[in-house]
C-alpha cells in the first residue's frame, strides 16, 4: 500500500506557546521551524521509530508538520510552538520522501527540503490527508439543515409543553417536557451558535447568585424543577411561555448564525463527553431522573455529526468501523433501561453492574471518537 493510501490517525503533539523545560530526546536531530529556515537540521534521516526535536527559531508562533511533499498527507504535527520553544515529534517512518512544513503565524506556509529514506520497510507511518475549510462547507450545510429541521420539531413540542403546563396536568406536562427536552439535546454540535439563547433554554443554575431561585434560571431545567416539585401552574406558566418565545426566536435567527467549521469534529466527541460529565453523574438532574434518556439523545446528536463527516472520515480514519460498533454498544446499553411504556429508569435505579456496563461503553466510545476532532480540524494548505 502506498503512502497516500495508508490512512491512519496522525500524531498530534501539543506544544507550549512559550518556552519548553522538557529535556530533548537523546540523539534526536533538532529541526528548525521558521519562515526562513524551515526544516533545516534533519541531515541523517532513517527508517523506523524515532523522534525529531522541533525548535521554533523564528519570532512568531508556528506549527510544524511532517508531510509527504507530493501528496500533502500529514504524518505528525506540533501545534502552536512559541518563539524559542522546542518539542519532540515522535514518528515511525518507512521508505519514501518526507519534508517539514512550517505554518508561521500571519504568513503563508513554507516547506523545507525534501528528505528521502531508501531503507527499511515499505509501509509508511500513520498519515492523514488534511481537511480544509472548503472540505467542511458541504458537511456544515448538511448539518445546518439538520438543525433547522430539529428546531422546527422542537418549536412544535415546546408549544405542546406550554399548553400542558397551562392546563394544570402535571403528568402530561412531565411527558411533554421530556419529549421537548430530548429534541433539544439532539442538536449538540450547534450549541456554540445558539449564544445566550442556549443558556436561557437549557442552562443550569450552577454559578447563578440565587441558585435555583435566581431569576436568570429559566428554560427546560427550571421547568423540570417545578414540574417534579409539583409547583403551582401559576408560577410555571410564565417559565413555559418564556421557553416558547426563546425557541421561536432561536429558530427564526438560526439561518443567520454560523457554526464554526472547527466545531463539527470537536462536538462529535464533546457531546458524549458532556453526557458523561453531566447526565451520567446526575449533575444536570433537577428532579426528572432522565439522565439515561438524555444521554441517549446525546448519542443521537453525536451520530448526526458523524453522518455529515463520514465522507471525510472514510478515507482518513481506519478505526471508523470500530467507532461505529462502540456507539452501537453504547446505544444498546442505554436502551436496555427504557421501559415498554417509553419511560426510563433513573440513575439511582441502576445496579452496580449496569452502571459499570454503561460507563465502560461510553468510555470506549469516547476513546474511539477522540481522533475525529484531530482528523477533521481544518488546516491551512500551501
Amino acid at each position: 500500500m502506498g503512502r497516500t493510501a495508508a490512512w491512519a490517525v496522525l500524531v498530534l503533539v501539543s506544544a507550549p506557546v512559550i518556552g519548553c523545560e522538557r529535556a530533548p530526546a537523546p540523539g534526536a536531530p533538532v529541526v528548525s521551524v521558521s519562515r526562513n529556515h524551515c526544516g533545516e537540521g534533519w541531515t541523517r534521516p532513517h527508517s523506523g521509530q524515532q523522534v525529531l526535536r522541533v525548535r521554533n527559531t523564528g519570532s512568531l508562533a508556528a506549527t510544524a508538520r511532517l508531510v509527504d511533499p507530493s501528496s500533502g498527507v500529514i504524518y505528525a504535527e506540533v501545534d502552536q510552538l512559541g518563539p524559542g520553544a522546542e518539542r519532540d515529534m515522535p514518528v515511525v517512518l518507512g521508505r519514501g520522501e518526507y519534508a517539514v512544513r512550517c505554518l508561521v503565524e500571519a504568513h503563508a506556509p513554507a516547506t523545507g527540503p525534501a528528505v528521502r529514506i531508501s531503507d527499511g520497510p515499505a509501509a509508511a507511518a500513520p498519515a492523514a490527508l488534511p481537511v480544509t475549510v472548503n472540505d467542511l462547507l458541504g458537511p456544515l450545510r448538511q448539518y445546518q439543515d439538520h438543525v433547522a429541521a430539529g428546531l422546527e420539531v422542537l418549536q412544535r413540542d415546546v408549544v405542546e409543553l406550554r399548553d400542558a403546563v397551562r392546563s394544570g396536568s402535571v403528568e402530561s406536562a412531565r411527558r411533554r417536557w421530556l419529549t421537548a427536552h430530548l429534541d433539544y439535546e439532539r442538536l449538540g454540535a450547534a450549541y456554540g451558535a445558539f449564544g445566550e439563547r442556549g443558556d436561557r433554554i437549557n442552562g443550569l443554575p450552577h454559578g447563578l447568585p440565587g441558585g435555583v431561585g435566581d431569576p436568570e434560571f429559566t428554560g427546560f431545567h427550571r421547568l423540570e424543577l417545578g414540574l417534579w416539585r409539583a409547583e403551582p401552574r401559576a408560577g410555571l406558566a410564565p417559565v413555559a411561555d418564556g421557553l416558547v418565545d426563546d425557541v421561536a426566536s432561536l429558530r427564526a435567527d438560526f439561518r443567520q448564525q454560523r457554526i464554526d467549521p472547527l466545531d463539527l469534529g470537536l462536538r462529535g466527541h464533546e457531546i458524549l463527553e458532556d453526557a458523561l460529565r453531566f447526565e451520567l453523574t446526575g449533575e444536570s438532574d433537577m428532579g426528572s431522573g432522565s439522565g439515561l434518556a438524555t444521554a441517549r439523545a446525546n448519542l443521537d446528536g453525536t451520530r448526526a455529526v458523524l453522518d455529515v463527516l463520514r465522507p471525510l472520515l472514510t478515507t482518513r480514519y481506519p478505526g471508523l468501523s470500530d467507532m461505529d460498533r462502540s456507539l452501537d454498544r453504547l446505544g444498546r446499553e442505554l436502551d436496555a433501561h427504557r421501559r415498554p411504556d417509553g419511560t426510563w429508569q433513573s440513575l439511582a435505579d441502576l445496579s452496580t453492574r449496569d452502571r459499570q456496563r454503561i460507563d465502560g461503553a461510553i468510555g470506549e466510545a469516547l476513546e474511539r471518537l477522540a481522533p475525529v476532532a484531530a482528523l477533521c480540524e481544518p488546516r491551512r494548505q500551501p
